[in-house]
């Protein structure tokens, strides 16, 4: 409730890395029942709210980029201020690798809009040079882009889109501004580090010490979810002894998050190939710790299976 004792706004904020998926997160909130707006000025969020103040939709959704930097700052201020204001703010910043990137501009055959803006500077003596408008290369683009945006990632929770299909990336968005606002969501991710360790992770975990299921013929095709996986990776007793080790740190550290106003804290597990030993410890921690957070799931890999 706000201040007034009227509902709370929910405002989710959709920003990243040009090409992560802003405008499917977007879509995938619209569809979900928000009032969806791209690219608004920063500068009118505030104008923005108040003249929605007197309609029906609590939850807005906007989307915000590179092209809004130079009012980055003034962004910042708002997300320390509306919440005072009755308006609960969710910062969701997507990212994604280089290389995924980079193949992403490539398949679209779209340019970044960070490409066309180089400052004037010294007359280059390169014939191709010499154009009204220099071009910067799109590596170096991704890379600025990054340098712009690392104070809005500091304070927004981070979703790792460089091995999503759209599919999977709706789905996450959904689930996470679904989950409570009243208290820190723990998000629990299973991967595989032959794909690289997700760029969302708060915790990084790495069972693939373990005894692992692959190697025997009758699990292989299973995953953690399955109950004769389970029964195997319980008989282990360093299954059990990391299981609680990681659960004894978790609980120890919860409290400090919370206190630290974080609305979402994501642990990832890994293991070879993101099947069994890391989807068996994901559900396993989000059981334990239902009754003292709000809980979310998800298997990169077997998501992406589905």
């Amino acid at each position: 409730m706000s201040p007034s004792g009227t509902p709370q706004r929910v405002v989710v904020l959709v920003t990243g890395i040009s090409g992560s998926g802003k405008s499917v997160a977007l879509h995938a909130l619209e569809d979900a029942g928000f009032f969806c707006v791209d690219n608004l000025p920063p500068e009118l969020l505030r104008e923005f709210l108040n003249l929605g103040s007197e309609r029906t939709e609590r939850r807005v959704a906007i989307a915000v980029d590179a092209r809004s930097a130079e009012s980055l700052p003034h962004l910042l201020q708002m997300l320390d201020e509306l919440p005072g204001e009755g308006v609960h703010i969710r910062s969701l910043f997507l990212d994604a690798t280089t290389d995924a990137l980079v193949r992403r501009f490539s398949e679209t055959r779209r340019s970044h809009p960070l490409t066309q803006q180089v400052p004037d500077g010294q007359p280059s003596r390169r014939r191709e040079d010499r154009t009204p408008q220099k071009h910067r290369a799109l590596i170096d683009a991704i890379e600025l882009e990054r340098e712009l945006l690392s104070e809005l990632r500091e304070v927004s929770t981070v979703i790792d889109t460089s091995q999503l299909r759209p599919a999977q990336l709706r789905a996450w968005v959904r689930n996470l501004v679904d989950a409570s606002a009243s208290q820190l969501t723990l998000v629990f991710e299973s991967f595989a580090f032959k794909h690289g360790v997700p760029l969302d992770a708060d915790y990084v975990f790495d069972v693939r010490v373990l005894p692992n299921p692959y190697y025997i013929r009758e699990l292989r095709p299973h995953t953690g979810r399955d109950a004769d996986v389970i029964a195997y990776l319980e008989q282990q007793p360093e299954v059990g002894e990391m299981l609680s080790q990681i659960e004894v740190f978790l609980a120890r550290w919860l409290p400090a998050f919370e206190d630290d106003q974080r609305s979402y804290l994501t642990v990832a597990i890994g293991c070879t190939g993101g099947q069994h030993r890391s989807v068996y410890f994901v559900e396993s921690l989000s059981r334990r710790f239902a009754s003292r957070a709000a809980t979310l799931v998800r298997h990169r890999e077997l998501d992406a299976k589905d």
